[in-house]
């Protein structure tokens, strides 16, 4: 793969150079990344890119972003031609060296760091950058098989053996393998929750693998619950807060991937998740105390009907988010509390679990 990777690159800087030499403008294209340009096919699973592209073209008032793009693929061949790697923060620090074509922000980095990647149609691991957050954290029922980094010998790492802890996800899974008899893993937003249900033991007693996403899952979260979900053949549950941004944001990208990496979503969600809770149901049978819906929810809420396609998809997802907005109100995982602080293990989970007509798509 980092052959493969490189020889794009050239490949591109071949094609610009030969269209310099022949007084040309040289372009660089790239695919769309947003809503608009995905489609969704619910046998397939994920958001899928269609056919609209941006052309970047080398004028007088496109020269600092097109040779920003160049030195970008530049420090990427360098980083994977050495086997190394490079933080996002630390790509924009390098930058600062690039005389002219420096970035004044990371935001900006990041953007073309993705063009990029779009461009080249692979992922930025892939491109040797990586991300600065963690993947996520697992507790449970579960031996991950990772190799020493000096003998290359394997090592079994037991997510029960952790005490208060938890194994954290590493940046890069694709040398993972997997040992369980657990019988479904369970995806959490809230690290809150998820210690919670670490403190009490929840994986032993529901046989099961605990994996806190800490909001919106990073890649190499939803990588490793994909490859574990599918070599382990378990179902996965997602267990997030009941407003517009848990729904749209953070499950929608689990399972489905979001419009921004449309050209990598095949690897890196969780077609066979399923929606355990909090749904607008729960708040009305487990009488939940709610917060007011902000306006900046229920233009998230109206957006996902309008133009997410996963929601358009499912006559479930857009009766829940209705019933949402008509509602006007929003509820959070820890709001169960209200009936005790462990109502969640003792009664909410367990009634969950066993209802799958409560469940959404």
């Amino acid at each position: 793969m980092a052959k493969k990777v490189t020889d794009q690159i050239e490949e591109q800087a071949r094609n610009i150079y030969s269209k310099i030499l022949k007084h040309r403008k040289p372009k660089l294209k790239s695919p769309i990344r947003s809503l608009q340009n995905v489609s969704y096919d619910e046998k397939k699973g994920y958001f899928e890119l269609q056919g609209k592209t941006k052309e970047r073209t080398l004028t007088v008032n496109t020269v600092k972003t097109f040779a920003q793009t160049l030195r970008m693929m530049s420090l990427s061949k360098q980083v994977v031609d050495t086997n190394d790697i490079a933080t996002k923060r630390e790509v924009y620090y390098v930058s600062k060296n690039w005389e002219d074509a420096k970035f004044n922000e990371q935001p900006e980095s990041d953007t073309v760091m993705d063009d990029v990647e779009a461009m080249l149609m692979v992922n930025r691991e892939q491109l040797g950058f990586i991300p600065e957050e963690k993947g996520g954290e697992i507790a449970g029922e579960l031996i991950v098989i990772d190799k020493d980094p000096n003998s290359g010998e394997d090592i079994e790492i037991d997510c029960t053996k952790f005490g208060s802890g938890a194994y954290s996800i590493p940046i890069s899974v694709e040398q993972l393998k997997f040992k369980t008899k657990a019988k479904f893993v369970l995806v959490i937003e809230t690290a809150g929750m998820f210690q919670r249900l670490v403190k009490h033991g929840y994986y032993k007693t529901a046989n099961c693998i605990l994996i806190s996403m800490g909001g919106v899952p990073t890649r190499a979260c939803r990588r490793f619950i994909r490859r574990l979900s599918e070599s382990m053949k378990i179902p996965v549950f997602a267990f997030v807060d009941c407003d517009p941004y848990g729904v749209s944001s953070i499950y929608r990208t689990l399972k489905v991937g979001s419009g921004n990496a449309a050209h990598i979503n095949k690897y890196f969600c969780v077609p066979n998740a399923k929606f355990l809770g909090v749904t607008p149901e729960d708040i009305v049978k487990y009488k939940l105390p709610t917060h007011k819906l902000k306006d900046v929810d229920i233009k998230r809420a109206k957006d996902a009907l309008k133009n997410d396609p996963f929601i358009r998809s499912h006559k479930e997802w857009k009766r829940a988010i209705e019933q949402l907005i008509k509602m006007g109100v929003r509820a959070e995982q820890q709001a169960l509390a209200a009936w005790g602080l462990n109502y969640v293990i003792d009664k909410y989970l367990p009634e969950k679990l066993k209802n799958s007509k409560s469940w959404l798509p």
